[in-house]
């Protein structure tokens, strides 16, 4: 068996605003509201879905052509609102469905991450996780008080005592520390509360934190981080590592050097639930379902605009300086160093037809030929699962997955059909 998810990319912002099956105009306009998140969410639910990450950035982008007019004119990475706010809506409309909301340690102060994190786990009843990001892009670190952000590999470092910081104060309370003795008259014991008296390179905190311990103790910990630094950081933290790798050489080597970073970090590498990030398209045949492959990517190639501004966000390169039929040159990059890596050497064109996609192999059939795919992947590869994504999905495309593939997947053995726990990391780390 293995574990799904969903990867919800662009963040609380549109989808399918645009494309075929979008919807009726006035459920376009309602994208600021929650209800697709959470039709998908109640979704994931029933297919027995391990969690929903949800993606962010803080900024408008500006990158591509030095402006954000093309990121507002085609929705680029833009609008987002804030993912915390959405991830309450998602607790309240599900039972046993994790969400995971993405917070970056350098726009957050530890003391208010680990506070947010510790009432969201709460009012969720133990299903919340958080994807941990540094920060990539300058216009990020513009609305948050600096000019630029610090150095790749630095903004890991502090990182990990932001996660050194955090865990102290989520166990600043003991376990029995809320007595709530209405005899007495005592609410809490104060000898079983402890300041943290944190003072390090980058952060001074006091403690303790101001609420009793959240159910799961702390959030079920993702990351995404595909640099060799980041591997050492998804070593030492993560729980969940969303993986983006393109073939299955690339997605081997990448597991390996993960587990080879836990077993560094004195860790069970099995106890690091790596996700495969898949776009499969599911339709009554596979030669419709090839159509549609076809058509995704003669969209990609039409919108050069759309793509070329997506790329130069995500690097903090400008990729209107490239011809579109050379390779692409050696890139220096202080944002997505390994997304930028794998862009060397290919033709940019191609690039936007075929591999814009986050997406590690592409796969287009019926429910039973995809579901047979994904099987032979996994034993191929190994790993524990895939997240699936469409970053400008419908809901047609939801109740295909949900309701066609995963049936599928079931059939074959290969996911739940029921949750064996009430919690998001016990369910996590079920199998």
């Amino acid at each position: 068996m293995f574990h799904l998810g969903w990867f919800y990319s662009k963040g609380f912002g549109p989808k399918a605003w645009k494309h075929r099956w979008a919807g009726p105009e006035s459920s376009v306009r309602d994208f600021t509201k929650p209800d697709n998140a959470v039709f998908l969410a109640q979704a994931m639910e029933r297919a027995g879905f391990d969690y929903l990450m949800i993606e962010d950035s803080s900024n408008v982008p500006y990158t591509y052509q030095g402006s954000h007019n093309a990121y507002l004119e085609h929705s680029v990475d833009t609008p987002k609102l804030d993912p915390t706010v959405l991830a309450t809506y998602v607790a309240m409309g599900t039972k046993r469905l994790g969400c995971v909301v993405t917070c970056s340690t350098t726009e957050y102060q530890p003391f208010m991450l680990a506070r947010k994190f510790n009432a969201l786990d709460h009012v969720s009843d133990g299903r919340i996780g958080w994807n941990i990001v540094t920060g990539s892009n300058d216009g990020g670190a513009q609305n948050y008080n600096r000019d630029k952000q610090w150095p790749h590999d630095e903004r890991y470092d502090m990182a990990d005592e932001f996660l050194d910081v955090c865990h102290r104060l989520w166990r600043s309370w003991d376990d029995d520390a809320l007595v709530l003795d209405l005899e007495k008259g005592v609410f809490a014991d104060g000898d079983k509360v402890h300041p943290i008296d944190h003072h390090g390179k980058y952060y001074k905190v006091r403690g303790p934190l101001s609420a009793p311990p959240m159910p799961q103790g702390s959030p079920v910990l993702c990351q995404a981080g595909g640099s060799a630094r980041g591997q050492r950081f998804a070593g030492t933290w993560a729980e969940t590592i969303i993986a983006a790798p393109r073939g299955v050489e690339a997605m081997k080597a990448f597991r390996a050097n993960v587990r080879a970073a836990a077993v560094e970090q004195g860790r069970d590498p099995d106890s690091i639930k790596l996700m495969f990030l898949i776009s499969p398209i599911i339709d009554e045949t596979v030669e419709r379902a090839k159509e549609r492959q076809q058509m995704r990517y003669d969209d990609a190639e039409r919108d050069l605009d759309f793509g070329l501004a997506s790329l130069s966000r995500g690097t903090g390169i400008d990729f209107s300086q490239f011809d579109l039929d050379a390779p692409i040159p050696h890139l220096e990059s202080n944002g997505h160093q390994s997304s930028a890596r794998a862009l060397e050497g290919k033709i940019l064109r191609d690039v936007l037809r075929y591999q814009r996609a986050l997406e590690c192999v592409p796969l287009a059939g019926t429910a039973d030929s995809v579901a047979a795919e994904m099987d032979e992947l996994m034993q191929e590869v190994g790993g524990d699962g895939f997240l699936l994504m469409d970053s400008y999905h419908s809901r047609r495309y939801i109740t295909e997955i949900t309701d066609g593939l995963v049936p599928a997947l079931q059939k074959r053995g290969l996911t739940r059909t029921a949750y064996e726990h009430e919690r998001f990391r016990d369910n996590l780390m079920a199998f």
